[in-house]
């Protein structure tokens, strides 16, 4: 199991406000916005004028400096997941963020699911009203290497009228959305998953995209995200017979109260090249 806390590696929660206090707007009069910079690394916008619906394709590009990291959605050990905050004159609400496959690092004790190289997180947005859109954004992640640091960076962007066309943009936002996980299909998914009475295991059953006999083949990666701030990841006595995967995932400890009825986590199974994420519903 893996709980979002503080721990070896400590971000520098305490600086966050002044930080923030003191970060300027980083704008541009295009489809993105200036680069903020960091010790760590660098981040901006990016992204399209509304559609017909008011739906806006953009995204939030980050680049680690090499040897840094920056974290998914459920960093594991320690760290914080990106948080993007827009502006409420913006006129524009996130309506979600998405996150490309991710590694998992283990150093020691610490235990990371993170990017350890340039990633883009997709990001749905919708534009109140009509025409050209500008979009006030507060983009907060970590970024790490022997230490974290809170990276915060008020980012500004001006998304013009649709019927210009912006190839660059759109390269961006595709290849950003190729590096998603897939849903779950025929050959690839989660086909049966149980709770044990005592809350401590879960077990799952996979059909895995390989094949095969199965003599030899490495387990993949699970990482099971349950309530915020919780990551478990932990496999206990995985057998692969062919494409079918069976494995309890130890959970541990659930926060107190923590009531399963009705509740639904995610799983990300990664097998060799490809990667799936799928929703887990508990009655």
């Amino acid at each position: 199991m893996m709980v979002i806390s503080s721990g070896p590696r400590r971000l520098l929660m305490a600086v966050v406000s002044a930080v923030a206090a003191l970060v300027p707007f980083y704008s541009a009069h295009a489809e993105m916005s200036a680069w903020a910079d960091n010790e760590g690394g660098r981040m901006r916008l990016v992204g399209l004028a509304p559609d017909a619906g008011g739906k806006i394709r953009a995204a939030l590009q980050i680049e680690p400096k090499p040897g840094w990291i920056t974290y998914w959605k459920e960093p594991g050990n320690s760290g914080i997941p990106p948080q993007v905050t827009i502006a409420a004159e913006s006129g524009v609400t996130l309506d979600s963020i998405a996150y490309p496959v991710p590694k998992h690092f283990f150093n020691g004790a610490i235990e990371d699911i993170a990017y350890d190289a340039p990633v883009t997180l997709p990001l749905s947005l919708t534009a109140a009203g009509k025409g050209p859109v500008t979009i006030d954004a507060a983009a907060f992640i970590g970024i790490c290497k022997d230490i974290c640091i809170p990276f915060q960076a008020n980012l500004q962007l001006k998304l013009g009228p649709a019927i210009q066309s912006h190839p660059q943009e759109e390269a961006i936002l595709q290849a950003a959305d190729a590096r998603l996980p897939k849903p779950p299909s025929q050959d690839f998914d989660v086909t049966a998953h149980a709770m044990s009475p005592d809350r401590k295991t879960l077990s799952l059953t996979l059909v895995l995209p390989s094949g095969g006999p199965g003599e030899g083949k490495a387990a993949p990666d699970i990482i099971v995200t349950g309530p915020s701030g919780y990551a478990f990841t932990k496999q206990i006595g995985g057998k692969r017979d062919g494409a079918a995967f069976k494995v309890d995932i130890s959970i541990g400890k659930l926060p107190k109260d923590y009531d399963m009825a009705g509740k639904q986590w995610s799983v990300l199974v990664i097998d060799g090249e490809r990667a799936m994420e799928t929703t887990l519903a508990f009655e």
